[in-house]
Protein backbone atom coordinates (compact mmCIF):
# COMPACT_ATOMS: atom_id res chain seq x y z
CA UNK A 1 0.00 0.00 0.00
CA UNK A 2 1.37 3.39 -0.99
CA UNK A 3 2.43 5.78 1.74
CA UNK A 4 1.07 9.24 0.94
CA UNK A 5 2.66 11.40 3.61
CA UNK A 6 5.20 11.29 6.38
CA UNK A 7 4.78 13.79 9.19
CA UNK A 8 8.04 13.40 11.07
CA UNK A 9 7.73 15.98 13.82
CA UNK A 10 4.59 17.30 15.45
CA UNK A 11 6.54 20.30 16.81
CA UNK A 12 3.77 21.41 19.14
CA UNK A 13 1.06 20.97 16.51
CA UNK A 14 -1.84 18.53 16.65
CA UNK A 15 -3.43 16.29 14.03
CA UNK A 16 -7.23 16.47 13.99
CA UNK A 17 -9.76 14.05 12.50
CA UNK A 18 -13.49 14.50 11.86
CA UNK A 19 -16.12 12.71 9.77
CA UNK A 20 -19.78 12.46 8.82
CA UNK A 21 -21.20 15.96 9.14
CA UNK A 22 -23.88 15.24 6.47
CA UNK A 23 -24.53 18.94 5.90
CA UNK A 24 -27.77 19.50 4.05
CA UNK A 25 -29.60 16.59 5.69
CA UNK A 26 -32.45 16.25 6.09
CA UNK A 27 -32.85 19.86 4.88
CA UNK A 28 -30.51 22.81 4.49
CA UNK A 29 -32.34 24.76 7.20
CA UNK A 30 -32.27 21.95 9.76
CA UNK A 31 -28.57 21.24 9.19
CA UNK A 32 -27.53 24.90 9.52
CA UNK A 33 -27.03 24.74 13.33
CA UNK A 34 -24.78 21.70 12.87
CA UNK A 35 -22.82 23.50 10.16
CA UNK A 36 -22.29 26.48 12.47
CA UNK A 37 -21.16 24.13 15.25
CA UNK A 38 -18.67 22.41 12.97
CA UNK A 39 -17.34 25.76 11.76
CA UNK A 40 -16.92 26.83 15.40
CA UNK A 41 -14.86 23.67 16.00
CA UNK A 42 -12.68 24.41 12.96
CA UNK A 43 -12.18 27.93 14.27
CA UNK A 44 -11.15 26.53 17.66
CA UNK A 45 -8.61 24.00 16.39
CA UNK A 46 -6.92 26.37 13.93
CA UNK A 47 -4.68 27.70 16.70
CA UNK A 48 -2.75 24.44 17.10
CA UNK A 49 -3.66 22.30 14.08
CA UNK A 50 -0.86 21.05 11.86
CA UNK A 51 -3.10 18.84 9.72
CA UNK A 52 -6.86 18.26 9.64
CA UNK A 53 -8.18 15.02 8.17
CA UNK A 54 -11.81 15.10 6.99
CA UNK A 55 -12.97 11.53 6.47
CA UNK A 56 -15.97 11.97 4.22
CA UNK A 57 -19.70 12.65 4.15
CA UNK A 58 -19.06 16.31 4.90
CA UNK A 59 -22.11 16.83 2.71
CA UNK A 60 -25.15 14.59 2.53
CA UNK A 61 -24.93 15.02 -1.23
CA UNK A 62 -22.30 16.52 -3.51
CA UNK A 63 -22.05 16.43 -7.28
CA UNK A 64 -19.85 18.58 -9.47
CA UNK A 65 -21.09 19.63 -12.86
CA UNK A 66 -18.51 21.32 -15.09
CA UNK A 67 -19.57 24.81 -14.01
CA UNK A 68 -21.96 24.15 -11.10
CA UNK A 69 -21.64 22.81 -7.55
CA UNK A 70 -24.49 22.36 -5.02
CA UNK A 71 -25.86 25.54 -3.52
CA UNK A 72 -25.12 26.31 0.13
CA UNK A 73 -22.40 25.40 2.65
CA UNK A 74 -20.77 28.82 2.29
CA UNK A 75 -19.79 28.93 5.97
CA UNK A 76 -17.89 25.66 6.03
CA UNK A 77 -16.29 26.20 2.62
CA UNK A 78 -15.19 29.69 3.62
CA UNK A 79 -13.69 28.40 6.88
CA UNK A 80 -11.79 25.64 5.08
CA UNK A 81 -10.42 28.24 2.66
CA UNK A 82 -9.35 30.41 5.60
CA UNK A 83 -7.50 27.52 7.27
CA UNK A 84 -5.72 26.60 4.05
CA UNK A 85 -4.73 30.22 3.47
CA UNK A 86 -3.28 30.18 7.01
CA UNK A 87 -1.03 27.27 6.02
CA UNK A 88 -2.92 24.45 7.75
CA UNK A 89 -2.90 21.19 5.77
CA UNK A 90 -6.33 19.68 5.15
CA UNK A 91 -6.77 16.22 3.65
CA UNK A 92 -10.16 14.99 2.47
CA UNK A 93 -11.38 11.42 1.92
CA UNK A 94 -14.68 11.09 0.08
CA UNK A 95 -17.51 9.22 1.73
CA UNK A 96 -20.41 7.38 0.18
CA UNK A 97 -22.52 10.57 0.13
CA UNK A 98 -19.92 12.86 -1.46
CA UNK A 99 -18.05 10.35 -3.63
CA UNK A 100 -18.80 12.37 -6.78
CA UNK A 101 -16.10 14.91 -6.02
CA UNK A 102 -13.96 15.77 -9.01
CA UNK A 103 -11.66 18.79 -8.78
CA UNK A 104 -13.48 21.58 -6.93
CA UNK A 105 -11.75 21.10 -3.58
CA UNK A 106 -8.34 20.79 -5.21
CA UNK A 107 -8.78 23.82 -7.47
CA UNK A 108 -10.66 26.21 -5.20
CA UNK A 109 -9.35 25.21 -1.76
CA UNK A 110 -6.06 23.42 -2.52
CA UNK A 111 -7.33 20.45 -0.50
CA UNK A 112 -6.25 17.05 -1.84
CA UNK A 113 -9.09 14.55 -2.20
CA UNK A 114 -8.68 10.76 -1.98
CA UNK A 115 -11.13 8.02 -2.86
CA UNK A 116 -9.53 5.05 -1.10
CA UNK A 117 -7.99 4.45 2.36
CA UNK A 118 -4.31 5.37 2.50
CA UNK A 119 -1.37 4.90 4.81
CA UNK A 120 0.13 7.89 6.59
CA UNK A 121 3.21 7.87 8.79
CA UNK A 122 2.73 10.38 11.58
CA UNK A 123 5.62 10.87 13.99
CA UNK A 124 6.76 7.31 13.35
CA UNK A 125 3.32 5.69 13.77
CA UNK A 126 1.53 3.97 10.90
CA UNK A 127 -2.04 5.13 10.30
CA UNK A 128 -4.55 3.66 7.84
CA UNK A 129 -7.09 6.39 7.18
CA UNK A 130 -10.28 6.47 5.09
CA UNK A 131 -14.05 6.83 5.20
CA UNK A 132 -14.69 3.13 5.72
CA UNK A 133 -17.60 2.38 3.41
CA UNK A 134 -17.44 -0.85 1.45
CA UNK A 135 -14.66 -2.36 3.56
CA UNK A 136 -14.77 -5.69 5.35
CA UNK A 137 -17.44 -8.38 4.98
CA UNK A 138 -21.13 -7.86 4.28
CA UNK A 139 -23.15 -4.95 2.83
CA UNK A 140 -22.91 -6.54 -0.62
CA UNK A 141 -25.78 -4.55 -2.09
CA UNK A 142 -24.07 -1.26 -1.33
CA UNK A 143 -20.73 -2.53 -2.65
CA UNK A 144 -22.37 -3.34 -5.99
CA UNK A 145 -24.06 0.04 -6.13
CA UNK A 146 -20.81 1.83 -5.27
CA UNK A 147 -19.15 0.33 -8.35
CA UNK A 148 -22.03 1.62 -10.46
CA UNK A 149 -21.89 5.12 -8.96
CA UNK A 150 -18.13 5.39 -9.43
CA UNK A 151 -18.20 4.37 -13.06
CA UNK A 152 -17.29 7.26 -15.40
CA UNK A 153 -20.34 6.47 -17.54
CA UNK A 154 -22.66 6.97 -14.56
CA UNK A 155 -21.25 10.41 -13.84
CA UNK A 156 -21.36 11.37 -17.52
CA UNK A 157 -25.02 10.40 -17.81
CA UNK A 158 -25.99 12.16 -14.60
CA UNK A 159 -24.52 15.43 -15.84
CA UNK A 160 -27.15 15.52 -18.56
CA UNK A 161 -29.77 16.18 -15.88
CA UNK A 162 -30.40 19.84 -15.15
CA UNK A 163 -28.81 20.64 -11.75
CA UNK A 164 -32.16 21.59 -10.22
CA UNK A 165 -33.47 18.12 -11.11
CA UNK A 166 -30.28 16.15 -10.46
CA UNK A 167 -29.65 17.63 -7.03
CA UNK A 168 -33.28 17.22 -5.94
CA UNK A 169 -33.32 13.54 -6.95
CA UNK A 170 -29.96 12.82 -5.30
CA UNK A 171 -30.94 14.56 -2.06
CA UNK A 172 -34.07 12.43 -1.84
CA UNK A 173 -32.23 9.21 -2.62
CA UNK A 174 -29.37 9.90 -0.20
CA UNK A 175 -31.86 10.02 2.68
CA UNK A 176 -34.26 7.27 1.59
CA UNK A 177 -32.19 4.61 -0.16
CA UNK A 178 -30.10 2.28 2.02
CA UNK A 179 -28.32 0.90 -1.05
CA UNK A 180 -26.88 4.36 -1.63
CA UNK A 181 -26.24 5.18 2.01
CA UNK A 182 -24.77 1.83 2.97
CA UNK A 183 -25.61 0.15 6.26
CA UNK A 184 -26.33 3.10 8.55
CA UNK A 185 -27.19 1.05 11.66
CA UNK A 186 -25.57 3.03 14.49
CA UNK A 187 -26.05 0.38 17.17
CA UNK A 188 -22.85 -1.17 18.45
CA UNK A 189 -22.84 -4.66 16.91
CA UNK A 190 -20.18 -6.18 19.14
CA UNK A 191 -16.50 -6.45 18.28
CA UNK A 192 -16.92 -9.71 16.38
CA UNK A 193 -19.66 -8.23 14.19
CA UNK A 194 -18.27 -4.77 13.50
CA UNK A 195 -17.06 -5.15 9.92
CA UNK A 196 -14.39 -2.48 10.17
CA UNK A 197 -12.95 -4.25 13.21
CA UNK A 198 -12.80 -7.42 11.13
CA UNK A 199 -11.21 -5.50 8.26
CA UNK A 200 -8.54 -4.07 10.58
CA UNK A 201 -7.68 -7.46 12.03
CA UNK A 202 -7.31 -8.97 8.57
CA UNK A 203 -5.03 -6.11 7.49
CA UNK A 204 -2.84 -6.76 10.51
CA UNK A 205 -2.22 -10.30 9.27
CA UNK A 206 -0.24 -8.77 6.38
CA UNK A 207 1.24 -5.55 7.75
CA UNK A 208 1.35 -3.51 10.93
CA UNK A 209 -0.67 -0.40 11.62
CA UNK A 210 -0.75 1.42 14.90
CA UNK A 211 -4.08 3.11 14.15
CA UNK A 212 -7.02 2.45 11.85
CA UNK A 213 -9.03 5.68 11.64
CA UNK A 214 -12.41 5.56 9.90
CA UNK A 215 -15.82 7.20 9.81
CA UNK A 216 -19.03 5.94 8.16
CA UNK A 217 -20.43 4.07 11.18
CA UNK A 218 -21.62 7.27 12.93
CA UNK A 219 -20.70 5.65 16.25
CA UNK A 220 -17.66 6.69 18.33
CA UNK A 221 -15.54 3.61 18.95
CA UNK A 222 -12.01 2.96 20.17
CA UNK A 223 -11.20 -0.75 20.06
CA UNK A 224 -7.97 -2.66 20.49
CA UNK A 225 -7.51 -4.86 17.42
CA UNK A 226 -3.92 -6.02 17.98
CA UNK A 227 -1.20 -5.99 20.59
CA UNK A 228 -0.23 -2.44 19.62
CA UNK A 229 -3.05 -1.53 17.23
CA UNK A 230 -6.30 0.39 17.67
CA UNK A 231 -9.35 0.85 15.50
CA UNK A 232 -11.04 4.22 15.98
CA UNK A 233 -14.35 5.25 14.49
CA UNK A 234 -14.83 9.00 14.69
CA UNK A 235 -18.60 9.04 15.22
CA UNK A 236 -20.49 11.91 13.59
CA UNK A 237 -21.63 15.54 13.76
CA UNK A 238 -25.32 14.68 13.95
CA UNK A 239 -25.79 13.11 17.38
CA UNK A 240 -22.31 12.77 18.88
CA UNK A 241 -20.21 15.72 17.63
CA UNK A 242 -17.02 13.74 18.13
CA UNK A 243 -13.55 14.10 16.67
CA UNK A 244 -10.07 12.65 17.03
CA UNK A 245 -6.84 14.37 18.00
CA UNK A 246 -3.29 13.04 17.86
CA UNK A 247 -0.28 14.70 19.49
CA UNK A 248 2.71 13.81 21.68
CA UNK A 249 0.30 12.24 24.18
CA UNK A 250 -1.17 9.81 21.62
CA UNK A 251 -4.64 9.53 20.11
CA UNK A 252 -7.80 10.66 21.87
CA UNK A 253 -11.45 10.58 20.87
CA UNK A 254 -13.21 13.70 22.15
CA UNK A 255 -16.56 15.45 21.95
CA UNK A 256 -17.26 19.07 21.07
CA UNK A 257 -17.80 20.99 23.25
CA UNK A 258 -15.50 19.33 25.76
CA UNK A 259 -17.83 19.49 28.74
CA UNK A 260 -20.14 16.86 27.22
CA UNK A 261 -17.46 14.15 26.91
CA UNK A 262 -19.32 11.92 29.39
CA UNK A 263 -21.85 11.12 26.63
CA UNK A 264 -19.29 9.37 24.42
CA UNK A 265 -20.15 5.84 23.32
CA UNK A 266 -16.46 4.99 23.54
CA UNK A 267 -15.85 1.26 23.44
CA UNK A 268 -12.86 -1.02 23.84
Amino acid sequence: MREISKINHLEGKKIYFASDQHLGAPTMASSLPREKKFVAWLDQVKSDAGTIFLLGDLFDFWFEYKTVVPKGFVRVLGKLAELRDAGIDIIFFVGNHDLWMEGYFEQELQIPVYHEPLRFNIAGKNFLIGHGDGLGPGDKGYKRMKKVFRAPASKWLYRWLHPDIGVRIAQYMSVKNKLISGDADVRFLGEDNEWLVQYARRKLEKEHFDYFIFGHRHLPMDIKVGENSRYVNLGDWIGYFTYGVYDENGFRLLEYPANTAANLANRG
